[in-house]
């Protein structure tokens, strides 16, 4: 099943999207998702909708974003890093989240912010101390796509990354989730910014596939339903300025699209 949330008059809504002939559709409403309190379901009839006519919103409204850091090779690699020897977590804030459409800003604290393409899981059920022999599909909603938006000096002189990362608006997610693609099977990530692609990579080429990192993170913290795990970036991050317009793509999903504005024209 394919999935968004997209805004109606009664208010943000979850609905099935279907491909009918190559166009998606929104076919029906679905209820709110246990981790979204704030979404009411609305009883009102529904006639479906092509996706393209509807104002799309972040598909998740997730509890916690476990993200991984470097997970490619190359992208280790073009900054200077080492390839870790076991999965490297960080959090990103639940706040920094927006949905397709919406507007990245620049913060005044940043001279460099960069975009990071990548697949992200979603989790549909409670998953704690996954053992090694267990499958870990029937805990995984689906699939989406993160730009990990990154505050590149700040990172560095930090010396760890929550405000590197956490900033409100530095976590696009979108535009819908889906259970119709194995990422083992190997998915193109690709990021393009003003239309030039930065970034191609596959998730073939994952130092730590979805599994080893679902078992290496629930080892250590409980995920929970709608929770969002980002898996790593491709090579070939690159800064953004105001004006510029990002788009990330995987197989599958679809576009992943915002334009970046200065900080301080935020209201």
């Amino acid at each position: 099943m394919k999935y968004c949330s997209f805004q109606t008059e009664a208010g943000p809504q979850y609905g099935e999207v279907v491909d009918r002939g190559g166009i998606l559709w929104i076919e029906r409403l679905l209820p709110p998702f246990e981790e979204d309190p704030w979404t009411k379901f609305s009883a009102r009839p529904f006639k479906p909708l092509p996706l393209s006519k509807v104002h799309v919103l972040a598909p998740v409204a997730p509890r916690k974003i476990v993200c991984i850091g470097r997970n490619y090779r190359d992208h280790a690699a073009e900054l200077g890093n080492e390839v870790p020897k076991e999965p490297l977590l960080f959090l990103k804030a639940p706040s920094s989240v927006i949905g397709p459409g919406d507007e990245i800003h620049i913060p005044l604290q940043s001279q460099r912010v960069d975009f990071e393409g990548e697949l992200a899981v979603v989790i549909g059920r409670m998953a704690t101390h996954i053992g090694s022999d267990e499958e870990v599909t029937p805990y995984i909603r689906g699939y989406t796509i993160v730009n990990d938006v990154t505050a590149r000096d700040l990172q560095k002189s930090d010396g760890q990354w929550s405000r590197a990362k956490g900033f409100d608006t530095f976590c696009p997610m979108g535009p819908l989730v889906t259970d119709e693609i194995d990422p083992w099977a190997g998915i193109v990530v690709e990021t393009r910014l003003n239309g030039e692609v930065k970034q191609h990579g596959n998730t073939r080429d994952l130092i730590f596939p979805i599994d080893a990192l679902l078992r290496y993170i629930t080892a250590a913290m409980t995920l929970l339903p709608g929770d969002v795990i980002p898996t790593g970036t491709p090579a070939g991050v690159a800064p953004m300025q105001t004006g510029d317009h990002v788009e990330v793509s995987i197989q599958g999903i679809g576009t992943l699209a915002n334009r970046i504005l200065d900080g301080s024209a935020r209201i």
